[in-house]
């Protein structure tokens, strides 16, 4: 059965938030980019090897800041788009604090410092928690709207 969903007018706010998170890569991928000049890691190798290079540890940790956000980005955006059709200020809420978060996850491992990137950057879980229990809260309403 097909079910409708009327976006909510906050929505924009979510909308908004996935523009911010798209910006925020786009800086990450511009300081991946800076890193290959600097270090001389040039396309198409990804991960640059300890013994082929002396400085393959500092852009190893630019790389995997971006990497790692970009393997989050498909539960965030899911999350985020999801959730804020029941919960868009929430979402969006969530959704800037992650962007902050990450942006600070991605300085802190830039930094090849462990414990750097989970100072302000660790406040990304929390942020992603909420966002799937906006979801789920989402999918429950659906299935129970589903079921009367």
């Amino acid at each position: 059965m097909a079910v409708s969903v009327e976006l909510p007018k906050e929505y924009g706010y979510v909308v908004l938030t996935v523009v911010a998170y798209a910006f925020l890569n786009f800086w990450m991928s511009f300081q991946v980019g800076a890193a290959r000049k600097k270090y001389k890691v040039f396309y198409p190798t990804m991960y640059a090897i300890e013994s082929e290079n002396k400085d393959a540890k500092p852009f190893n940790c630019v790389q995997r800041g971006h990497q790692n956000s970009i393997e989050m980005m498909p539960l965030f955006f899911a999350t985020l788009l999801l959730g804020g059709l029941q919960h868009p200020v929430i979402a969006a809420v969530l959704g800037l604090l992650y962007t902050v978060a990450r942006f600070f996850y991605f300085k802190g491992y830039a930094t090849g410092v462990r414990e750097s990137r989970h100072k302000l950057g660790s406040l990304n879980y929390p942020a992603i928690f909420g966002l799937i229990i906006c979801t789920a809260s989402f999918g429950i309403n659906l299935v129970i709207r589903e079921a009367i």
